[in-house]
């Protein structure tokens, strides 16, 4: 039996229920076939529903064959407090989609987060190597207009420096490194020859004016020395 023919259906038993309802003189009977005429009206609704919607793929079937893609999150920003790492990602009109279609799950070390049908797209983004380790039964997920916010329980509360352990990593590799053991003349060098080879036209200037003042000053000093 197609939809029209279970409308059709529908629509005769609730005429009937409406008869009876009108012929019925005990109060019980009333009472059971009003519950049956919601019933019927209920599941009547449902059906039109159902068929408005198959209307409307056959009238549009390109749409209903539409695969849901899915993008990477990337407008994001994250912020502490003793107990909790808190991440910020801003999504346009997420908190107007059902609840469950925004999944966060947590380990000890990492977090996803997989935001479905939003705006005809899904939308995903996995952290992984988190700087110190969390609390993933005591992490949790909200949603407020146009963010989902993850709450990232802290085991201690030590302060972080970053968010995973790669990007410490990567500040730590870009220190300039320092030996107690060599001569600091020669760590200024190092340093000075890594800003050169790194800086823009101005700052090679600045470092190039810097040099030659300082040589003059030398030649300048070991003559005066001389003349003693």
């Amino acid at each position: 039996m197609d939809l029209t023919e279970q409308i059709n259906q529908l629509e005769a038993d609730l005429q009937e229920l409406g008869s009876l309802l009108e012929k019925a003189e005990r109060k019980r009977v009333q009472e059971l076939l009003k519950q049956e005429q919601k019933k019927v009206e209920k599941e009547l609704a449902v059906k039109r529903q159902q068929k408005e919607q198959q209307a409307r793929r056959e009238a549009n079937p390109a749409s209903s064959s539409k695969t849901t893609y899915t993008v990477k999150i990337t407008n994001y920003a994250w912020d502490q407090s003793e107990k909790f790492i808190k991440i910020y990602l801003t999504l346009k009109d997420v908190h107007k989609i059902p609840l469950e279609n925004v999944e966060v799950n947590f380990t000890e070390g990492s977090f996803s987060v997989l935001v479905k049908e939003l705006d005809g797209k899904n939308h995903q983004m996995t952290v992984l190597n988190l700087l110190c380790p969390i609390d993933e039964k005591e992490s949790y997920k909200k949603i407020k207009t146009d963010m989902v916010l993850v709450m990232c329980r802290k085991q201690s509360m030590k302060k972080w420096d970053c968010l995973t352990k790669v990007e410490k990593q990567s500040k730590e590799k870009d220190k300039p490194s320092f030996d107690d053991s060599a001569d600091p003349s020669e760590g200024l060098m190092s340093m000075l020859k890594k800003i050169y080879s790194e800086g823009d036209d101005e700052m090679k200037r600045t470092i190039n004016k810097a040099w030659t003042e300082s040589q003059e000053k030398k030649i300048r000093g070991e003559a005066d020395m001389m003349d003693f």
